[in-house]
């Protein structure tokens, strides 16, 4: 017997598996399959993330991370409440390291305002007071909404609702490719009524098999933290620095684990292949050639300014470099401390091979028997929930 889900997402990570279960939701009827390659879901992006759940003041109000980050929060905030996950609720104060931050730092402010975000502007005394250990200049941003939580015992949950709700979640079952119809995997094809594409790392060459993603390419990045083991104390909430705002990234920060540590980071260093975590893990020689020689392209033509993001974040393979970067957050004096490597995460960042520039906002193609997620990056984690019915309005045709 042919195996006909009605839907079929790949990819189990936290974007595939709230895809699915807004699926699920309206369409209860019918016969959902999802594909995860690895042993369980969340074993890339959606469980190496930094926990953090983003308040949504980082964005632009015509953007689309700006119309799901508060509401994400909140609803992602409930869902960890209502089920006794663990998160904590510390919230972020952004700070300036100088004068000439304090115009990205009002523009952070005003789009807070702009996307109905609740944000507090405070001087050096008031963060001073919300947070002793921290450093700015002239003016500082206090989000109270900002949160973090352990990704892994949420995509965990999100995993067990989904299955028991009748999502069929097949674990160790890569995709392997399209002939007409059907859809290869490592076990055996299928012929869905409808695929959806939520394969991270992996999304632009599922998408390419099915005629879509033509000017994009994912260029992936490598995630670092250092997890503070010894020496002074750290920063009982988030702290984060300004951020470029012509850049997806937003710098070397504090983050208040929901486990009660601290860390910091990430990088974002240019990685070799896609999943690219260590050593020679995830190799593919074809994937160094493409991405290697797309990353040589960007370094001559320095586009985006590739060429000074790559050798700054170069350095941060360095310890004692990203702690020094660290510590330009906290007030003067502090000693390095110890710290210890935490587990790498790939930043799986669509590129536009048309306009020369990364791709700063979610990103998604489909027609009327497939629909990819192309660009999922932060804070899609937070996003999760209004993302997936924005997903899956798009796949039914809705405004």
């Amino acid at each position: 017997m042919p195996d006909t889900p009605d839907f079929l997402v790949i990819g189990g990570g936290i974007v595939g598996l709230t895809v699915a279960r807004e699926l699920r939701r309206r369409h209860p009827g019918s016969r959902i399959v999802l594909l995860e390659k690895e042993d369980r879901p969340g074993e890339h992006a959606s469980g190496r993330n930094s926990g953090v759940l983003h308040a949504g003041f980082y964005y632009t109000a015509d953007s689309l991370k700006a119309r799901f980050s508060r509401d994400g929060n909140r609803e992602l905030t409930e869902w960890c409440l209502e089920r006794g996950l663990r998160i904590r609720r510390c919230g972020k104060l952004v700070v300036t390291r100088s004068e000439a931050e304090l115009p990205a730092l009002e523009e952070l402010f005003r789009r807070a305002g702009a996307n109905g975000v609740e944000v507090e502007r405070v001087d050096e005394d008031g963060a001073r007071r919300l947070e002793p250990l921290a450093r700015t200049t002239g003016a500082a941003l206090w989000s109270p909404t900002t949160s973090t939580v352990d990704p892994a015992e949420v995509v965990a949950s999100l995993a067990a609702d989904a299955a028991d709700a009748g999502i069929e979640i097949r674990t160790g079952t890569a995709y392997a490719g399209r002939g007409g119809d059907e859809i290869l995997t490592s076990r055996g094809r299928l012929t869905p009524g409808f695929t959806v594409n939520a394969a991270g790392l992996h999304a632009d060459r599922v998408a390419r098999d099915f005629g879509f993603s033509e000017r994009y390419r994912i260029l992936p990045f490598k995630g670092l933290y250092l997890y503070h083991e010894s020496g002074p104390a750290a920063p009982a909430m988030h702290v984060y620095p300004v951020p470029r705002l012509d850049q997806p990234f937003l710098g070397v920060h504090w983050t208040a684990t929901a486990a009660g540590r601290a860390k910091i980071g990430p990088t974002a260093i240019p990685a070799l292949w896609r999943e690219n975590y260590g050593g020679l893990s995830g190799f593919r020689p074809l994937e160094l050639l493409e991405i290697g020689w797309r990353e040589a392209g960007l370094w001559w033509r320095n586009e985006f300014g590739f060429r000074r993001l790559a050798v700054s974040e170069l350095r941060k393979y360095a310890k004692r470099h990203l702690v020094s970067l660290a510590l330009e957050l906290l007030r003067p004096g502090l000693a390095p401390g110890r710290w210890s490597w935490g587990r790498p995460g790939i930043r799986a960042q669509l590129f536009d091979l048309r306009a020369g520039r990364l791709e700063m906002d979610f990103r998604h193609e489909g027609d009327d028997r497939s629909h990819h997620v192309l660009n999922a990056v932060s804070p899609a984690f937070t996003c999760a929930f209004p993302f997936a019915r924005h997903v899956v309005d798009a796949i039914e045709g809705a405004p």
